[in-house]
């Protein structure tokens, strides 16, 4: 599984807010960068597995698993 990922973070205002550019949906805001880098990890490791259980949950039966690199 790929581990890295980039963060498109910048400040506005008195809060931060990110993205993971290579995974669209996980976005947060914090207050501070420090917390907003965190949060941007856990919600990257949620949306990954999340997508993982319904990948599997949709092929129901005998699937195989290959890994695959880009």
């Amino acid at each position: 599984m790929n581990s890295n990922y980039t963060a498109v973070i910048k400040q506005e205002d008195d809060c931060w807010i990110g993205w993971i550019e290579e995974v669209p949906g996980v976005n947060c805001q914090e207050k501070t960068k420090q917390d907003l880098m965190e949060t941007l990890r856990i919600t990257l490791r949620e949306a990954i597995e999340f997508n993982r259980n319904d990948a599997i949950a949709e092929a129901k039966a005998n699937y195989i698993e290959e890994p695959l690199s880009v």
